[in-house]
């Protein structure tokens, strides 16, 4: 279901990341896109223009004042038919005004998980590749759904590397 799988949670000299207790903390990989305003680009999720971002690669990414990256999670997903998750920041980050959102996971998606990261402070930010970013919650169905996101062959199944929006 998760791959590469830590069966632990590893937590010396990095911000944690494995098997926590009702969950699973992932990392981040070192492959970001950090918006930038340098050409007065506009953001539309129905006509995304990739000029508003600048690509990143490397172990350390400096999202700068109020603004916003993409990134990937280091794990690769496969959600079973009778599972959805809901996945919440890490409080290391939440602590320094870095928020991470990512959208449930429905039964059967599978790829790796594209991350939101804001960050809400006045000053630059570092976010750590290869550490956690943040933790996926699992909840068991009584039932499968009559329709999964496999079924429905949703828009982001499979997806790989930071997938910006699509229609």
């Amino acid at each position: 279901m998760i791959e590469p799988f830590e069966s632990s949670q590893v937590r010396t000299g990095v911000i944690s990341y494995g098997v926590s207790s009702y969950g699973y903390d992932m990392r981040v990989a070192p492959e970001f896109k950090i918006f930038t305003n340098a050409l007065s680009s506009i953001v539309d999720p129905k006509n995304f223009d990739p000029k508003s971002f600048v690509e990143f690669e490397g172990d350390v990414c400096i999202v700068p004042p109020n603004s916003f990256a993409l990134a990937r999670s280091v794990e690769y997903f496969r959600i079973p038919r009778n599972v959805v998750t809901i996945t919440v920041g890490k409080s290391t980050y939440a602590r320094c005004g870095i928020i991470t959102n990512v959208t449930p996971f429905e039964p059967e998606w599978e790829g790796f998980v594209t991350l939101e990261i804001s960050n809400t402070t006045p000053l630059p930010a570092k976010i750590y590749a290869n550490e956690g970013i943040a933790q996926v919650l699992f909840f068991k169905g009584e039932e499968e759904p009559l329709v999964s996101y496999k079924d429905k062959k949703g828009k982001y199944q499979g997806q790989r590397g930071v997938t910006l929006p699509r229609l």
